[in-house]
C-alpha cells in the first residue's frame, strides 16, 4: 500500500492552524480530515482508521491529553502533538500518556510533514506486524511476563496480553539482550534512534515508566527493570529483595 494512500485527522479549534496542516498534507496525496474539538475527532475516529493524528493539546471540552491516553489505550495509531512553547509540562505528560511525537507552535509546516511520513511508516510496520504470523513466536522471559518478539507484545501467564509501542518495545529488547547489565541512557538511546523523534535522556525515564506500569511493577520498588543510579538501567535475573 502507498503511503500516499495513508488517512490523516488534523484536531485543532484554531482554522488557521488546522486548515493549514490538512492542506500541506492534502497536497502531498494524503486522504486528510479535520475536526476542532476532541469529541468531534472521536466520531470521526469511530467511522473510519486513521493512520496518523495531529492532535492540539489544548482544546475546549475534552483536552488533547485525555484523547491521547484514551487512544493509546486500544490503538497503535501515530499521534503527534501540536503544543505551545510553554507547555513543556504538557508535552512530557503527552509522552507519558502514550503520544509518539510532538511539535511546538509556530511549527515549520515541513518538518510536520517529515514527521508525520516517518511515524506513518512505523505504524504501518506495526500493523503488518501484529497481523497473524505462521511462525511459531519467539518468547524471552521478562520477570512474570514473556515478550513475543515476533507480534511485539508481552503476554501473562493467564494469557494477558499488553501491547507495546515501537519504542517501548525496541528499549525492552535492548536491556533483555545486555540482561543483568547496567545500559546507561545514552546507549539506550543508541538503540532506539530510529524513532521518528530524537530520544533525549526524559525519553528513556518516560519509556521505562510506561514499560513498568506494563509488567505491574510497583513504582516504589521495582523488580524487574532496576534503576543503577549513577549510571542508568538494568534489566533484572531475578527479583530484588532490598527494597
Amino acid at each position: 500500500m502507498l503511503m500516499s494512500d495513508s488517512k490523516i485527522l488534523v484536531v485543532d479549534d484554531s482554522s488557521v492552524i488546522r486548515e493549514t496542516l490538512e492542506s500541506y498534507f492534502a497536497e502531498e496525496g494524503y486522504t486528510v480530515a479535520g475536526a476542532e474539538t476532541a469529541e468531534a475527532a472521536e466520531l470521526l475516529l469511530n467511522e473510519q482508521e486513521f493512520d496518523l493524528i495531529l492532535l492540539d493539546i489544548r482544546l475546549p471540552g475534552k483536552d488533547g491529553l485525555t484523547l491521547t491516553r484514551e487512544l493509546r489505550s486500544r490503538s497503535e495509531v501515530g499521534i503527534i502533538l501540536v503544543t505551545g512553547k510553554q507547555d513543556d509540562i504538557d508535552r512530557i505528560i503527552g509522552l507519558e500518556c502514550g503520544a509518539d511525537e510532538y511539535v511546538c507552535k509556530p511549527f515549520n509546516a515541513r518538518e510536520v510533514l517529515a514527521r508525520g511520513k516517518n511515524l506513518i511508516r512505523r505504524v504501518r510496520k506495526q500493523r503488518e506486524l501484529a497481523k497473524p504470523m505462521v511462525e511459531e513466536p519467539v518468547l524471552r522471559t521478562v520477570g512474570t511476563w514473556q515478550l513475543d518478539t515476533s507480534r511485539r507484545v508481552l503476554v501473562k501467564s493467564d494469557r494477558t496480553i499488553s501491547q507495546l509501542t515501537e519504542g517501548e518495545f525496541q528499549l525492552l529488547l535492548a536491556l533483555k539482550a545486555n540482561e543483568g547489565v547496567a545500559l546507561t541512557r545514552d546507549q539506550l538511546m543508541d538503540r532506539i534512534k530510529n524513532r521518528t523523534w530524537n530520544a533525549t535522556d526524559r525519553t528513556i525515564d518516560v519509556l521505562i515508566g510506561r514499560i513498568r506500569r506494563k509488567l505491574s511493577e510497583d513504582p516504589l520498588c521495582p523488580q524487574v527493570i532496576i534503576t543503577v543510579h549513577g549510571v542508568g538501567y538494568l534489566l533484572s535475573h531475578t527479583a530484588q529483595d532490598d527494597c
